[in-house]
């Protein structure tokens, strides 16, 4: 399936979810955190399953909450987080670096 290639691929190439949406013409990184989370959370089984529209009622009960995670699933999470908060300072810095190159530009 479509879903399940585009994160391993994310996966196994260590992209980023902008490389990710380029490659893959994907037009939201929404999508890709939403797919990424079903695979880590419930399997690549899971990205097969319907999940448009309102959650089903069983026996007249709603379902409940999601089971927690997983010890390694957990980590994966948080270690990802961190890269992606490091690769935003990173790019905000490079960005005030440029600026800050024309800005002296400008006054030359």
């Amino acid at each position: 399936m479509y879903q399940i290639k585009v994160i391993e691929t994310m996966r196994n190439e260590n992209l980023t979810y902008s490389e990710t949406l380029s490659k893959f013409n994907i037009p939201s990184h929404s999508t890709i955190i939403r797919w990424k989370r079903i695979y880590l959370e419930e399997g690549k089984e899971a990205l097969h399953e319907e999940r448009r529209g309102r959650s089903k009622v069983s026996d007249g009960v709603r379902k409940g909450r999601l089971k927690k995670l997983s010890k390694e699933i957990t980590d994966d999470l948080i270690k990802e987080n961190q890269r992606l908060k490091m690769e935003n300072e990173y790019l905000k810095k490079l960005d005030a670096l440029i600026r800050s190159k024309q800005n002296q530009q400008k006054k030359k």
